[in-house]
C-alpha cells in the first residue's frame, strides 16, 4: 500500500526543550493511524507541524510523495481538527460550514452541504440553532465536517473522542470507519481512550515524552496483544512440536520465551493434558488477554496517567 505521508526526525524545540524529537512515522493511503500518548507527550506537536500549523525546528515531511514548496501546495488535500472545533456559535452548522466552503473557494450550492451534515450525522440538525448550544458530541462531529471540506485525500484529528459519552464515541468511531471504507480517506487520530483506539486503528505509534517508541501495524498488534494460551514448561522447543504435531498450528514462542498458543482457548485442559502425558515438566498455562492499553504500559514503562 502506498505511503502517504512520511516524517524523517522531525524535531520541534521550544526554548531548550523538544517538544517530540526525531519521529520518524510511515502513514499508508487509505488507513486510520492512531497516535498513542498521554497528555503532553508531544502528540498535537506533530499533528500541527505535519498539517503546516507549526514549522519544524529540524527534520523533514513528505505528503502524497511532495517535500518542500511542491508539498505546502497538497496541505489543501489535509482537514484539520485540532484541540477544539473552531466555530461561530451564534452560526448553525450549515452556517458554519458555508463560511468554510467560501474560505476554501469551494462550490457548497447543489446540496454539498447536505451531503456533508449526512457524512457526520447532522443532517436533522436544526438551522435555527446556533453550534454554541450544541452538545460536545455533535461540536465534534461538525468539526469533522469541516475537516472534510474540499474533499481532502487526508484528515488530521486530535483527541475527537476526548469527553464523548459511549454513543457519542461509538457514533464518531462509525463516522471515520465510513470515510476510511467508502471515501478513502486515510485517516490520522490520537487518542488516550485506548480500548477505542484498539477498536479503530490500522496502524499505530506510541508517543512518549517527545519520542517514538514503537510503530505497529494491527496485525501485529493483535501477535503481541489479544487473548491466547499462555504457556511455560521444561522445554518449550519440545512442546512447540508436540502441539504442532497435534493439529495445533497457531503456535510460537515470544519474545519473554513463552510458548503462546493463538487459537483453540477453550482446549487449555486438553493441551495440559497432553504436554504431562509427554512426560514434559508443565510449570503454567493460562489465558491471556493483553489490550492495547497493557501493551501501551508495557511499552512505556506503566507511566500513564490518562
Amino acid at each position: 500500500m502506498e505511503l502517504i505521508m512520511q516524517t524523517d526526525k522531525l524535531t520541534k524545540t521550544y526554548g531548550k526543550k523538544d517538544a517530540c524529537k526525531d519521529i520518524s512515522i510511515s502513514i499508508r493511503q487509505g488507513e486510520i493511524y492512531g497516535l498513542i500518548g498521554r497528555n503532553g507527550a508531544g502528540k498535537t506537536t506533530i499533528m500541527r507541524m505535519i498539517s503546516g500549523l507549526s514549522k519544524p525546528t529540524s527534520g523533514s515531511y513528505s505528503l502524497f510523495g511532495k517535500t518542500g514548496a511542491e508539498m505546502q501546495k497538497e496541505l489543501r488535500n489535509v482537514g484539520v481538527l485540532i484541540e477544539h472545533p473552531g466555530l461561530y456559535p451564534k452560526l448553525s452548522a450549515r452556517e458554519n460550514l458555508k463560511i468554510k466552503c467560501i474560505g476554501m473557494g469551494v462550490n457548497y450550492k447543489n446540496g454539498y452541504i447536505d451531503t456533508l451534515l449526512k457524512t457526520v450525522g447532522l443532517e436533522n440538525t436544526s438551522d435555527k440553532k446556533g453550534a454554541g448550544s450544541y452538545s460536545l458530541g455533535m461540536r465534534q462531529r461538525l468539526g469533522i465536517a469541516l475537516a472534510l471540506v474540499g474533499e481532502p485525500k487526508m484528515i488530521i484529528l486530535d483527541e475527537p473522542i476526548n469527553g464523548l459519552d459511549p454513543q457519542g464515541i461509538v457514533e464518531i468511531r462509525h463516522t471515520l470507519e465510513q470515510l476510511r471504507d467508502e471515501r478513502g480517506i486515510t485517516i490520522m487520530i490520537s487518542s488516550h481512550i485506548l480500548d477505542e483506539l484498539g477498536k479503530l486503528a490500522d496502524s499505530y505509534g506510541i508517543i512518549h515524552e517527545g519520542y517514538l517508541l514503537d510503530q505497529f501495524t494491527a496485525e501485529e498488534l493483535h501477535k503481541r496483544c489479544g487473548q491466547f494460551i499462555s504457556i511455560n514448561t521444561g522445554d518449550n522447543d519440545k512442546t512447540v512440536e508436540l502441539l504442532k504435531k497435534h493439529g495445533f498450528d497457531k503456535v510460537e514462542i515470544d519474545h519473554d520465551s513463552i510458548i503462546r498458543v493463538n487459537e483453540h482457548l477453550d482446549e487449555s485442559a486438553d493441551i495440559a493434558k497432553l504436554i504431562v502425558n509427554a512426560d514434559i515438566p508443565l510449570k503454567e498455562i493460562f489465558i491471556n488477554n493483553i489490550s492495547l492499553e497493557d501493551y501501551y504500559l508495557s511499552v512505556t514503562g506503566g507511566k500513564h496517567n490518562g
